[in-house]
Parts: structure tokens; sequence; C-alpha cells
């Protein structure tokens, strides 16, 4: 017998045809960028549930001049590295600094904006320095460097920043130690744990802490950097056209000086 097909099968295979030529070419179009939304001024959510900050802005900016919809995809910082070498995403930005240990995974772009790493007390806390969590300083090589924690010390993080990186290193190279460093999913959360004394401070960039002071009173950043480096974004190793189109995007952004705008209005 001879097999009549239905409408709702014709429809069906002609939108499969319109799949293959048209809307499956839409990802083309689409830049999707892996962040971690909890970092502000960076990256965070408004009231109202959008994505808001520097980042956010640099790269809805990256997006158009690329003739490119920038799609956010929010999750865990440690899982943003990996989503993007895997090409889940396109690029990774998220107040990121370049590692040696990151480059092994993803290329960089250039350098946007600079950050510095800060510690957090307590008000009445009795460390007015972070050379005051160290029990003595010798020295190495002709630089004087610690030689060991005081004991009770308890740093907190945001998990795989730079700031759990250095926090984590041994005394010598002006870190606290694996035994003395608590990681967060989050800075909020790290700063929650500040308050309720379950740490000695907490170790994050200087512009998250600020907004993180702001907004839970009863605390202060020390004075004095414990770290300073330069943001960027990652890309997956094979995606070097991508970052070459960025990089060219970014010179203009600086030379027009729309990077600096957007710095100046979240920091001041």
């Amino acid at each position: 017998m001879r097999k009549i097909l239905s409408f709702t099968a014709v429809i069906l295979i002609l939108s499969s045809i319109f799949c293959l030529f048209a809307a499956c070419d839409s990802s083309e179009d689409t830049l999707v960028m892996a962040t971690n939304a909890a970092f502000p001024p960076y990256e965070y959510k408004s009231d109202s549930g959008e994505f808001e900050g520097i980042d956010v802005e640099i790269a809805t900016l990256i997006a158009e001049r690329l003739g490119m919809t920038l799609q956010i995809e929010d999750v865990e910082f440690g899982a943003i590295v990996s989503g993007v070498a895997s090409g889940k995403y396109d690029m990774g930005m998220a107040g990121m600094t370049v590692t040696e240990e990151r480059l092994e995974s993803v290329n960089f772009s250039d350098t946007y904006a600079n950050g510095v790493q800060v510690v957090i007390v307590p008000e009445d806390s009795e460390y007015q320095s972070f050379e005051d969590f160290y029990s003595g300083f010798t020295t190495v090589d002709g630089e004087e460097v610690p030689a060991g924690v005081k004991e009770g010390i308890k740093i907190g993080v945001q998990q795989d920043t730079t700031g759990d990186i250095y926090s984590s290193d041994t005394p010598e190279k002006w870190g606290f130690g694996e035994e003395n460093v608590q990681r967060y999913k989050t800075g909020a959360d790290a700063v929650l744990d500040l308050k309720t004394g379950r740490l000695t401070a907490v170790i994050i960039d200087n512009e998250p802490a600020k907004a993180y002071v702001e907004a839970n009173e009863g605390l202060k950043i020390l004075d004095g950097e414990y770290a300073n480096e330069d943001y960027a974004i990652c890309f997956a190793k094979d995606n070097t056209e991508l970052m070459d189109k960025v990089n060219t995007v970014l010179k203009e952004l600086t030379d027009e000086g729309k990077i600096q705008e957007i710095l100046d209005k979240y920091i001041k």
C-alpha cells in the first residue's frame, strides 16, 4: 500500500531541514560567557535578577562589536576554566587572574583591569595587618619571609580564586598553609562565617571586599595589599580566532576610553 505522509509529518520534516540550514547556525551569533555572579562590582545579579557589573558591561560591548548576542551562564567559579576548555562556553570572564596553572588549560586575553587582594577582619580584631597573622619571620635568599603561622588562624577564601591559591601556599611564600584555609563557594559565604566568629579573616579582591564591608556592619579592610594582579578573559586553547577578535575589540574600547568609563562607574 502506498503510504501518504500526514500534514504534521511534512511540517516536522520541513522544520528539521530549516534547522539544519538556519537555526543550527544561530550559535555562531551567540557569545556564551561563563561567570560567577557573586563578585560585585564585576559581576552580580540585581534585585530583579538581571546580570550587572563591570565584566557584564564590557562583555556586552564586546558582543555588540562582534555582531553577536551575549549569553551569560552563572556557574561556580571553579567550573569556568574547565567549561571554557571543553568548549561548553565561548569565554570566561569573572574577575579572573592569569596563573600558570590556568594557562595549562586555557589561553587569556590582554588585561582589561587590575585587581588587588585584601584582608577583611572584624573591626575589633587584634590583627592590624596581614603580617600579624604570622608567628615570626626569617631570611631566605636575602628576603625576609614568614617562618610560621600563629596558632588559631583561620582564613576564609572563595574556592579556586587566586586568594585561595595564594593563601593555601606555605608561609615561606606568604601563604598560611592548607590546614589554615577554609574554602567557600562565594565570598559572601566566607564573610558570613567571619561575622559569626568562625574565621580570623577573609582574603578576597578589593572591590568585592568593599561591597561586603559596606553591606556588613562591624567589618573592615586592613591597610595594605596582600597581592596585586591583572584580570583577563579566558578562552579554549583551540579558539585563538575568537581570542584575537576580542583582543582587537578590547584595544578599541580601551583607546576610546570606554573601559575606563565602566571602571569609573563602579569603582569610586
